[in-house]
């Protein structure tokens, strides 16, 4: 058992998380080439269309900015989307498929239900959770048609008429679910290429996981992005975790019914720096961080996608670039 912890942990596969909530698209690119410098292997994005609070106060669109940062890095990326809601899928999988055809294995794509907050400004009626996961079913049989060549018609919970893509990559991105839930980790596992979920307290990451493996997902693989706030000492760290993601913490719930920054904030007062470290690693000792990603891996996620909530990136980058990566390799 040990030799094959220490195994993957040489193995691992270290990424950046660029947050469009928290920085400009400009700003963001800088940031990935400097990721890409300091030894990071990988990395991925989120795709919003609000942040969750205005102290994050930006929303860069991710697919203009996917285009431009895989040409200035020879990183692989990844992004984590709702393809249905404000999106249709048949143009999903056609921007998917330009990314995935001009930088050859070097994207992924993780799918989830969405969330109100993004998907229910087009003013269409906003679903509950079992009709939202139907039509995400739905948008991926589409998606892997549309990669496979096939002309496409399809009536549900969304139409799709004589859709055919001309152009694709010789081998379709792979798509996970994205998954925060047992209940969601396990539908998933039957269709999706591979799981990623955020970091949870051990036991409930650990049931998440044995799910997935249940559910169908047993070998293939599991990507973990982990939320952490590391600065100067333990005090600003803190300090920058709960002034940037406390809207963050917020039940499941939240997502399923707020629809302004102005409504998650308003929840969020309620919110205590306590709560935001139980759900961010938050800590000033690298060796620390090590400690925790090296349980991650333990679990048997392959890629790591560290996302430092704070503003504070440049120092995150390099620090973990010199002390924290080589650790885990």
């Amino acid at each position: 058992m040990l030799d094959s912890i220490d195994r993957e942990i040489r193995m691992a596969c270290v990424g950046y998380h660029a947050s469009h909530e928290q920085f400009a698209p400009s700003r963001l690119l800088a940031l990935v080439r400097q990721a890409e410098t300091a030894g990071f292997d990988t990395a991925m994005c989120s795709d919003h269309f609000h942040p969750w609070s205005r102290a994050q106060g930006h929303s860069g669109y991710a697919w203009s900015w996917l285009g431009a940062a895989m040409a200035v890095t020879r990183l692989p990326f990844g992004v984590v989307t709702s393809p249905v809601g404000r999106y249709h899928p048949a143009v999903v999988a056609q921007k998917a498929a330009t990314l995935a055809e001009m930088h050859r294995g070097r994207f992924w794509m993780a799918v989830g239900s969405g969330e109100a907050l993004n998907e229910a400004i087009t003013g269409e009626p906003w679903p509950g959770k079992p009709q939202r996961n139907q039509r995400l079913l739905e948008a991926v049989e589409v998606m892997r048609a549309l990669w496979a060549g096939e002309e496409v018609d399809h009536d549900g919970s969304f139409a799709v008429r004589n859709a055919k893509l001309y152009t694709r990559p010789s081998e379709p991105p792979r798509l996970l679910v994205a998954a925060l839930s047992e209940d969601t980790a396990r539908w998933g596992a039957a269709w999706a290429d591979g799981l990623i979920t955020v970091n949870q307290q051990p036991d409930r990451l650990r049931a998440l996981v044995s799910a997935f493996r249940e559910g169908g997902g047993d070998g293939k693989p599991m990507y973990l992005q982990v939320k952490l706030s590391y600065a100067a000492d333990d005090a600003q760290a803190l300090r920058g975790a709960y002034e940037q993601w406390r809207t963050n913490v917020l039940g499941a719930e939240a997502s399923e019914e707020l629809r302004t920054p102005q409504q998650f904030e308003a929840e969020a007062l309620r919110v205590s720096a306590a709560q935001v470290a139980d759900s961010v690693r938050v800590s000033c000792d690298p060796q620390r961080h090590v400690a925790w990603l090296q349980q991650d891996l333990a679990l048997g996620f392959e890629q790591l996608y560290l996302h430092n909530v704070n503003q504070d990136q440049s120092r995150f980058i390099d620090v973990f670039g010199s002390a924290v990566l080589p650790a885990l390799r």
